[in-house]
Formats: structure tokens, sequence, C-alpha cells
């Protein structure tokens, strides 16, 4: 059992940045693959960023390509999210989530283990 636990969330400007947390309690955290999903009011719920279970390896939706970065320490149990040159349509509530999987997941449903969500509001 992992239980996730994002913080860092707030309201921004447009072109302003936020770096997101997502605290693990649980053991085995390492042996997880993290990933940020994003939910914005009346869509779906959306991939944003992947990390493996060792840090190497990250992938990232197009949207947010250059602009946010993924990282973890799994000493602390922490997956972050850095996101810089906010936008607009990047307001949402954005959500850790966690895996046992070496390859990459950007399918919501494939995922065991869920934060409860942060809010992120970028304004004009």
């Amino acid at each position: 059992q992992v239980q996730l636990v994002e913080s860092g969330g707030g309201l921004v400007q447009a072109g302003d940045s936020l770096r997101l947390s997502c605290r693990a309690s649980g053991r085995s955290f390492s042996e997880y693959r993290v990933t940020w999903f994003r939910q914005a009011p009346g869509k779906e719920r959306e991939f944003v960023a992947t990390i493996s279970w060792n840090g190497l390896y990250t992938y990232y939706a197009n949207s947010v390509d250059g602009r946010f970065t993924i990282s973890r320490d799994n000493s602390d149990n922490t997956v972050f999210l850095q996101m810089n040159s906010l936008q607009l349509d990047d307001t949402a509530v954005y959500l850790c989530a966690a895996i046992r999987s070496i390859p990459v997941q950007t399918a919501p449903n494939k995922y065991d283990y869920w934060g409860q969500g942060t809010q992120v509001t970028v304004s004009s």
C-alpha cells in the first residue's frame, strides 16, 4: 500500500512558476513509477509527466514538455513537479499516482494509488 499526498498548488499569474510535491508513505515507494495527471473542470483527467522508479527516465505530455520538470527523491519518498512559464490552460487539479510498472503508463485507469489532488489556478 502507498498513500500519496500532494501539496504546493496555488493561485499564480501567467508566466509564473510553481513546484508541486507528492509525498508518499508506505513501503517500497522507490519501486513505483510515479505520474502527475491533471483534471480541469468538465474535462477528462489527462497525463502530464511520469518518472521511473529510479528517477532516470522521464516522459512528458507535449503540452508541458520544455516547461515542466518531474523529479524524485527516494530518500525522502517525494516526487516533484516544477512548473515554469505557467499558462492559463494549465489551470487544473493536479494529482499524483503510483504504479509498479517499468514501461511508461499514461492511462489513468492503469494506476493503483492516487493522491487527493492540489489546485493550480493560473490567472492573466
